[in-house]
C-alpha cells in the first residue's frame, strides 16, 4: 500500500453526532458511537441509534472546499451500486444531500454493512477469481459512469516513474535517522539492513527504469483487504472511495494483487495471483502487454519506495511498522523472481 506522501492522520475530536443525526430524518437517536480500528488513515464509526447502525465516515484533512471531490466520490458509489456492484452508498439527508459539513469538518453518513475483511491467504481458487472479476467490474463500471476523460476533472499527474537519483538521495537521510536512534532495536537493525541491501539493488536495476505511464481509466484508487467487506465467500462492500481517480488502471490491478497475495516471507502466492489477474482481463478486456506493462511500473515503484519507513522515521509514526517486514522483502524477492511474477499476470 504505496503512501509515500502522506502524513499520519491526526488526533481530531469526537464526531457531532446529535448534531448530524438531526439531518437524517428517522435516523433515530445516538445510543453509542464507536471508533472502527481497522485501517492506517481513515476515520470512522460505528453509529448505533434507536432505528439501526450505521457507519460514520469523517473525512480527515478534508475541508469544506473539498465538499464537490466529495460529492463526487459518493456519486460514483451511487452509480455503481445501481449497477449492480457491492458498494455501500452514504445515505441522503432530510434534504437529499450526502455531505454534512459542521464545524468546518465533513461527514457522510452510511448503512453499516455486516462483513469481515479477508487476505488472499483465506481465498481459495474461486474466491481469488471473484476477486480479479470484482476489480475488472469496478474499472468497467467506473468508465461507464463517470463519462469520458474530456468531462471528467483534470486527472492526476504523477504517473512518472521514480527517479534512482531521488530514491538514493532518500536511503542516504532514512540510514542517516535509523543509525541515529538509541537505543536501537530489532526493528532498526532491519531498517538498517533492507536500505543496504536495496541500494545495491537499486544500483544494478537503474537502467530499468520504466518510461511515463498514460492515464488509462478510472480506479479506486486504494484497493487493498482493508476496504473489502466479504460475507462468506461472496464480496459485500468495497468501501474507502476517497482516492478515486483517472490512472493506469492495469497498474491498480497488480498493486492490489501484491497487497493481497502477499506472504508474510516477502513472496506473492502466485498460483492465487494468476487465477485473479486471468478474470480480471477476462473482465476487462485487457491484454498481456498492457499487464505487463502495468508489472513493470510496479515493480518499479516497490524497488523505490519507503513509505514505512519515512512513517517511522520521518513522520514518528509507527502504524505501519507491522507491514514493513513484507513490503521490504517483497520488493528483494519480485526483483529476483521478475519473470515468473510477470508471467502469473499475463499468462
Amino acid at each position: 500500500m504505496p503512501r509515500s506522501s502522506v502524513p499520519p492522520a491526526p488526533r481530531l475530536p469526537a464526531p457531532p453526532v446529535r448534531a448530524l443525526l438531526r439531518r437524517y430524518p428517522g435516523a433515530g437517536d445516538p445510543l453509542s458511537c464507536q471508533p472502527v480500528a481497522q485501517g492506517l488513515l481513515n476515520r470512522g464509526y460505528r453509529l448505533a441509534t434507536t432505528r439501526g447502525a450505521y457507519f460514520l465516515k469523517q473525512h480527515v484533512d478534508a475541508r469544506t472546499a473539498d465538499r464537490d471531490t466529495i460529492v463526487r466520490q459518493h456519486r460514483a458509489t451511487q452509480r455503481l451500486h445501481a449497477l449492480g456492484l457491492p458498494v455501500a452508498p452514504p445515505l441522503p439527508d432530510g434534504r437529499g444531500r450526502t455531505v454534512a459539513v459542521i464545524g468546518g469538518r465533513c461527514y457522510a453518513l452510511h448503512p453499516w454493512i455486516d462483513g469481515r475483511h479477508r487476505d488472499g491467504g483465506q481465498l481459495s481458487a474461486g474466491g481469488c477469481r471473484r476477486l480479479g472479476g470484482l476489480l475488472g467490474r469496478v474499472h468497467t463500471g467506473l468508465d461507464r459512469v463517470m463519462g469520458s476523460p474530456a468531462e471528467s476533472p483534470v486527472p492526476d499527474r504523477g504517473h512518472e516513474s521514480a527517479r534512482p537519483e531521488d530514491t538514493f538521495r532518500l536511503i542516504d537521510d532514512l540510514l542517516r535517522l535509523v543509525r541515529a536512534r538509541r537505543p536501537r532495536d530489532g526493528f532498526d537493525e532491519l531498517a538498517e539492513h533492507r536500505l543496504l541491501e536495496r541500494r545495491v539493488l537499486l544500483a544494478a536495476h537503474a537502467h530499468r527504469r520504466p518510461p511515463a505511464a498514460a492515464a488509462t481509466g478510472w480506479v479506486h484508487g486504494d484497493f487493498h483487504p482493508f476496504n473489502l467487506l466479504y460475507r462468506g465467500a461472496e464480496p459485500a462492500a468495497i468501501v474507502d472511495w476517497d482516492r478515486l481517480g483517472m490512472r493506469p488502471r492495469a497498474e491498480e490491478a497488480v498493486r492490489a494483487a501484491a497487497i493481497f497475495f502477499v506472504r508474510p516471507a516477502g513472496e506473492l502466492a502466485l498460483d492465487k495471483v494468476r487465477a485473479y489477474a486471468r478474470a480480471y482481463r477476462r473482465a476487462t478486456g485487457a491484454d498481456g502487454a498492457e499487464l505487463a506493462a502495468a508489472v513493470e511500473r510496479v515493480w518499479w515503484e516497490r524497488l523505490n519506495d519507503f513509505w514505512t519507513l519515512r512513517w517511522r522515521y520521518q513522520l514518528h509514526d509507527r502504524r505501519a511498522d507491522l507491514l514493513f517486514p513484507a513490503v521490504s522483502a517483497l520488493a528483494v524477492w519480485w526483483t529476483r523472481e521478475y519473470e515468473a511474477v510477470r508471467d502469473a499476470f499475463t499468462g
